[in-house]
């Protein structure tokens, strides 16, 4: 006989998809299934159930099928406890770990289910059975992990909840609609990216923008700069170009040696990024450089003006760099997660590298915009899983005057 579980799906698994992307799951990878109960939610806001009996020709088959229904919302019928498993050294999982997605996810501990925190892909979950909080379930990153850690192991006693179609109406954050517009963004779809923000705000969230260096090369840094001014970002992720580039601009201004108003070269006009770095390392950084009154403008000067923090993570490439970047990539790893785990609307500015690192550490609930001129970062970011989010195919340039003039100008 051929080995056989019992899987559940429970919610809008209709006309969000989950129930055919499960069956067609099983058939890709070998099974079969029959359907042992299917109770069809009669309105808009009732659940549907479904109950199959899903085989293999081995275990380790059957193993690999539950695991992928599993990371798309099945359950196991009569679920255990999760399976525990102390770390054996720091920085080091259990052989079979359950590396998480980004969906909410809930893990079975003495016959209740805990709420896992800070939900992000490819982490292990740690549960902590002391304390006056246990017990608790939270992510940890390989490297953040301690020696006696107690790591969830398999899939028993996990339930991951992808997410449903909204209940309440079309919006341009449709449900994983992975839609990317190529034409020249229109006022009534920056219109309901201002809304969002707005809405956001209103209630008392926090608006992350993700800022690349063509920002200010395109001439939107001003616009963005008002839009910090004005409180509508409430944090800035940024490598070492965006930053030397806006204060190049301050000071010179120039952008990466470009006039940015009439696009003229001025001589000597490559070297200004360089003199930048010189000069702000000369003054001690960032704040100082305000401070002092060096920096008079641009949006790192909104920054330190407003209040708002900002996390500059180094790479490989930059010159310099300014004192304030991050060089070491596990601390600017772990300042990006910070931000990204308050985050409630991301803002991706013209940026494959540095959105692809805030997006991994984004759960799939967080509402989400890109932009970039480029179709191909646009797709990619669409595609890391997020359920509401808005592409746009266009030049930055363009649209952060009309973002900026609807949020601020309409106030």
């Amino acid at each position: 006989m051929s080995p056989t579980r019992t899987v559940e799906l429970e919610g809008h698994i209709i006309d969000s998809g989950t129930m055919g992307r499960c069956f067609g799951l099983v058939m890709d990878m070998g099974g079969s299934f029959e359907v042992e109960e299917f109770e069809i939610g009669r309105h808009e806001h009732e659940k549907s159930y479904c109950r199959l009996a899903v085989s293999a020709d081995s275990e380790p088959d059957l193993q690999q099928i539950v695991h992928e229904l599993h990371q798309n919302g099945a359950t196991l019928s009569d679920p255990s406890d999760a399976a525990l498993e102390r770390a054996p050294d720091d920085a080091v999982v259990p052989v079979d770990f359950y590396s998480t997605t980004n969906h909410p996810t809930y893990v079975r501990y003495e016959s209740e289910w805990v709420d896992v925190e800070n939900v992000e892909m490819d982490c292990a979950i740690v549960v902590e059975t002391e304390g006056e909080e246990a017990p608790r379930a939270h992510t940890k990153v390989l490297n953040a992990i301690e020696e006696g850690d107690l790591v969830v192991t398999g899939d028993t006693g996990i339930r991951v909840e992808p997410p449903e179609r909204p209940r309440d109406g079309d919006s341009s954050f449709g449900f994983m609609q992975g839609g990317v517009s190529s034409e020249r963004p229109s006022e009534s779809l920056i219109g309901e990216v201002a809304d969002a923000i707005a809405e956001t705000k209103a209630e008392g969230g926090d608006v992350l923008a993700v800022c690349g260096p063509a920002v200010v090369h395109s001439g939107g840094a001003d616009h963005l700069a008002e839009l910090v001014r004005e409180g509508y970002v409430d944090a800035i992720s940024a490598g070492n170009g965006f930053a030397v580039h806006d204060i190049e601009r301050d000071l010179y201004g120039t952008s990466l040696g470009m006039d940015v108003e009439t696009l003229e070269h001025p001589r000597k006009g490559h070297k200004h990024h360089i003199y930048t770095i010189s000069e702000i390392s000369r003054q001690g950084g960032i704040e100082q450089a305000v401070e002092n009154g060096a920096i008079q403008s641009g949006v790192m000067y909104e920054c330190v003006t407003n209040d708002v923090p900002y996390v500059l993570a180094g790479s490989i490439r930059d010159d310099g760099p300014l004192p304030d970047t991050i060089t070491d990539s596990i601390e600017a790893q772990n300042a990006i997660r910070e931000q990204a785990h308050d985050a409630d609307i991301v803002i991706m500015l013209a940026t494959l590298l540095h959105s692809v690192a805030v997006g991994n550490c984004l759960p799939s609930t967080t509402k989400l915009v890109c932009v970039d001129i480029n179709p191909s970062t646009v797709t990619q970011l669409m595609d890391r899983g997020s359920a509401q989010a808005i592409g746009m195919v266009s030049d930055i340039g363009t649209f952060l005057p009309m973002l900026a003039e609807q949020l601020v100008d309409e106030e």
